[in-house]
C-alpha cells in the first residue's frame, strides 16, 4: 500500500492543486485532485492481465480547466454539491423561508448551482499511508450560490486490498440547509472503451422517479416492470433503450434506509470487470452520458454519447420540495453521513 502527495504546481483562487495517488498491492491505483474531489484514475488489472484505467477523464489537470471542456461541462469524476441532480424551479423553502437558486439548466438548478463543489480546492487533512487513504475538507460559505448555512463537508477516499474504494462523507452545519451529495465518475469497463449499450447492469431497485421534461423529480414513483427501466435482473444496457436518448433516470433502491448494501452490478465480458456499487443513500441515478462531447481525453480519445455509465448515490432529487421524500434538510445539531462503495472484481 502507498499513498503519494504531488503538487500540480497549478493555484485555484491563490489554493494549490495536488494530485493524490492510492496503491494497494494488487497494482490498483486511483488518482485524485484535491480540485473538486476529482477522481482522474482508476486502474484495476483485467482479466488479460492488462492494467486498465476505468474512468473518463484527461492526462493532465490543466485540461480539467479548459473552456471548451466547461461550455458542456460533465462534471468528469468530480464530487457534487451542495445539491445533487435538479431541484425544481431552483427554489425551496426552510419554514418560512423561501430561497432561489441560479437556474442553471432551463428553470431548474443543476448540481449545486453555478460553481459548485465540484470546482473548489479541497483542503486535505489526513494522509494516512497505514490505512491507504486521504480525507479532504471543505467549507461551504453561508450564502454561496444562496444556500444557507456555513457547511463544512469532509470526504475520505481509502482504496482497499479487496480493490473497493470507500467514499466516507460527512458534513455539519450552523443553519438548516439543503445537502444531498454525490459522486459523478463517468465509466467503462471495455478495454477499448467506446459505446457501453454491451455492459451488462442490475440495479436492485423497482421503482424509479418520475421526472418532468427538464429531468426534475416530480415525487412520483412508478414501478419498473414491464418498462425499458426495469434492471432488477442482469441485462445488456443497450438492449431495452431508446439509442437516441439513453437514460438518465433516478431508482429507488429496495433496501432499508440507511443501510449499507448493493445498489448495482455492472459487468463487460472483454474485460472480465465488474463494478459493484454499494451505498447507504436511497436512490441511485443512472446516466449513460448522452450529453457527453469531450475532446482530447486520455490518450487523446474523443469522448461522445454513451460512451460511458454514470451510478450516482443519492437523496432523491428535488426532495427538497416533495416533504413525502426522506428529508434532505441537515439540521445544526445533526451530522450528515454518506458511504458509497465502488467494488471490482473479475468474473468467476
Amino acid at each position: 500500500m502507498s499513498v503519494q502527495q504531488t503538487s500540480t504546481g497549478k493555484f485555484i483562487d491563490g489554493e494549490e492543486v495536488f494530485a493524490l495517488e492510492l496503491t494497494n498491492s494488487k497494482g490498483t491505483y486511483v488518482k485524485i485532485f484535491n480540485y473538486g474531489a476529482i477522481i482522474n484514475k482508476f486502474i484495476v488489472q483485467n482479466a488479460k492481465g492488462e492494467m486498465q484505467d476505468i474512468v473518463l477523464g484527461f492526462d493532465t489537470f490543466e485540461q480539467y480547466l479548459d473552456r471548451e471542456y466547461l461550455k458542456n461541462y460533465p462534471y468528469f469524476g468530480a464530487v457534487i454539491g451542495r445539491y445533487a441532480n435538479r431541484i425544481r424551479d431552483g427554489r425551496f423553502s426552510i419554514g418560512d423561508e423561501l430561497f432561489q437558486l441560479v437556474q442553471n439548466a432551463g428553470a431548474a438548478t443543476l448540481h449545486g448551482g453555478t460553481v459548485g463543489f465540484d470546482r473548489k480546492v479541497w483542503d486535505i487533512v489526513e494522509v494516512e499511508e497505514n490505512q491507504n487513504l486521504v480525507t479532504l475538507e471543505y467549507e461551504s460559505e453561508d450564502g454561496e450560490e444562496n444556500f444557507p448555512g456555513n457547511l463544512v463537508i469532509s470526504l475520505t477516499f481509502e482504496l482497499t486490498e479487496n480493490n473497493e474504494l470507500i467514499l466516507s462523507y460527512e458534513a455539519e452545519t450552523d443553519k438548516a440547509t439543503p445537502i444531498n451529495l454525490t459522486h459523478h465518475g463517468y465509466f467503462n469497463l471495455s478495454p477499448d472503451g467506446g459505446n457501453v449499450a454491451n455492459h451488462q447492469l442490475q440495479i436492485f431497485g423497482s421503482n424509479y422517479l418520475e421526472q418532468d421534461d427538464n429531468y426534475s423529480v416530480t415525487g412520483k414513483l412508478i414501478p419498473v416492470a414491464g418498462t425499458p427501466l426495469d434492471f432488477t435482473h442482469l441485462k445488456e444496457i443497450g438492449k431495452d433503450w431508446d439509442p437516441e436518448e439513453g437514460y438518465d433516470q433516478s431508482f429507488v433502491l429496495d433496501k432499508i434506509y440507511g443501510d449499507l448494501s448493493l445498489a448495482s452490478e455492472t459487468s463487460e465480458s472483454e474485460s472480465g470487470l465488474t463494478l459493484s456499487v454499494y451505498t447507504t443513500e436511497p436512490v441511485a441515478h443512472l446516466y449513460t452520458a448522452k450529453y457527453v462531447d469531450v475532446k482530447n481525453g486520455k490518450g487523446g480519445k474523443d469522448y461522445q454519447a454513451y460512451s460511458a455509465f454514470c451510478i450516482e448515490t443519492q437523496h432523491h432529487p428535488n426532495g427538497i420540495n416533495i416533504p413525502e421524500f426522506p428529508s434532505t434538510i441537515l439540521q445544526p445539531e445533526d451530522l450528515y453521513t454518506q458511504t458509497t462503495i465502488y467494488k471490482l472484481s473479475l468474473a468467476k
